[in-house]
């Protein structure tokens, strides 16, 4: 599946349940990512929303699907 690079609330209510986990779980994956390599080269200097666009378009799309996955009462879990 593809996933657009501007999340919007229509594209994700177009998503069944399936679509949105995993949907949900390859966003989180990506905004890790974006977020480890930002607090490695920022350290204890590092804040989220002061961050570079990259993060903080990974987080918020990330945000949009794991609220309505949540909103629609789906269990979201991570390995860590």
């Amino acid at each position: 599946m593809t996933v657009p690079e501007r999340v919007t609330a229509d594209w994700i209510a177009t998503l069944a349940n399936a679509q949105l986990m995993t949907v949900e779980s390859r966003l989180d994956s990506e905004f890790l990512d974006e977020e480890n390599e930002e607090k490695e080269r920022r350290g204890d200097r590092y804040t989220l929303l002061q961050g570079p666009a990259a993060l903080v378009n990974a987080w918020l799309r990330w945000q949009m699907v794991n609220n309505e996955a949540r909103s629609r009462g789906l269990l979201v879990r991570h390995r860590k």
